[in-house]
Parts: structure tokens; sequence; C-alpha cells
């Protein structure tokens, strides 16, 4: 899947085809994770931006692909994914307005 620096300047429709939610739906997810992660203690640094964890957590159900195989396309090892799905995940099934 192409990262979120390459489907921002899609139209809103290609931008629903590409990742399966609206634009508008996907900043708002965004908007949940970034107060979320102002609320954690500090830590290391994801390799990812908040944006990208939202499309790589977005391809794993839609396309039925393994941690692997995602973790080969986004340059990460295949525990980093997990854990990346799983935080974002929670995160979003905590909050009401994401489901």
């Amino acid at each position: 899947m192409p990262t979120y620096e390459q489907l921002q300047h899609l139209s809103p429709e290609q931008f629903r085809r590409a990742c399966g939610v609206k634009l508008q739906t996907f900043n708002r997810l965004v908007e949940v994770l970034a107060e979320a992660k102002a609320k954690q203690k500090p830590g290391r640094p994801s390799v990812l931006s908040l944006e990208n964890q939202l499309l790589l957590t977005l391809e794993y159900p839609r396309e039925y692909r393994t941690y692997f195989h995602i973790a080969q396309s986004w340059g990460i090892h295949e525990s980093t994914v997990c854990r990346m799905v799983q935080k974002t995940e929670n995160t979003l099934i905590k909050e009401t307005d994401c489901h």
C-alpha cells in the first residue's frame, strides 16, 4: 500500500478506494490517535507517522495479508506490525465516535 504522503494527493473518491475509508473519517481517526498519543508517557519514537500507522492497520483486515507481508511492504519487523495493529485497534475501539 502506498504511504499517506502518496495518498493525500488523490481525490476523496480515489482515497476511499485506496484505503477503505473516507478522507474525513481517516482524518478523524488520526485525531483520535494523536489525542491518545499525547496522553502516553514518552518513549522511543515510532518509525512510522500516525497516518502511516493507521494505513498499515487498515491494510491488515482489508487485504487479508499476514503481518510478515505487511512488514516486508513497509520495511519494518513483523512484531512491530503486530504491536502497531493491536495498539491502533485498541485505541480506536475505546473511542466511541469510531464505531
